[in-house]
């Protein structure tokens, strides 16, 4: 069984300066953080023989060097590939359509949300839904009947406002 409490005391007392010591390595704060959760999430899966070791913080250090040396190792892999192959053409904006649906989809619950994507976007049936979400198929037929009344609440432009409502 693992000592939690002895490694939450080992983790307080070394984070900050391991955490310094990956900036080191990594030069960048955000490779540094992710060097440093890596190196501890190793040290909790290993914490009987790491908490066993004569210096459990060169252990660390350790780790932590062959985890940056590891990224440096597949960026420099990446960055041949595309001296190779050349920079990837540069994406297009997304359009004002785009836009404005993923703001609406963002407006109506998740389950409607999930539901519409499932149907329109990855071309599920109603049934196949239902299956994947748990849930009758009458409640996934609710869910697009009210996500698709929203969604056209939410993109209807003001002379299209009153035919969503009714009037």
């Amino acid at each position: 069984m693992r000592d939690a409490n002895a490694y939450d005391d080992f983790y307080r007392s070394t984070s900050p300066r391991l955490l310094r010591y990956c900036y080191a390595l990594t030069g960048e704060l955000g490779e540094a953080q992710d060097v440093a959760q890596e190196t501890y999430l190793r040290a909790w899966r290993h914490w009987r023989e790491v908490s066993a070791h004569p210096a459990p913080e060169a252990w660390l250090r350790l780790t932590a060097s062959r985890l940056a040396t590891d990224r440096w190792r597949r960026l420099a892999g990446l960055r041949r590939a595309v001296t190779r192959t050349g920079q990837p053409a540069p994406a297009d904006p997304p359009s004002e359509d785009v836009v404005a649906l993923t703001a609406a989809l963002r407006q109506i619950p998740a389950d409607q949300r999930r539901a519409l994507a499932m149907h329109y976007l990855l071309d599920l049936p109603v049934s196949e839904i239902a299956l994947e979400l748990e849930v009758p198929v009458g409640t996934v037929k609710s869910w697009l009947s009210r996500g698709r009344t929203a969604l056209a609440a939410q993109l209807a432009g003001p002379d299209d406002s009153a035919e969503v409502r009714g009037a």
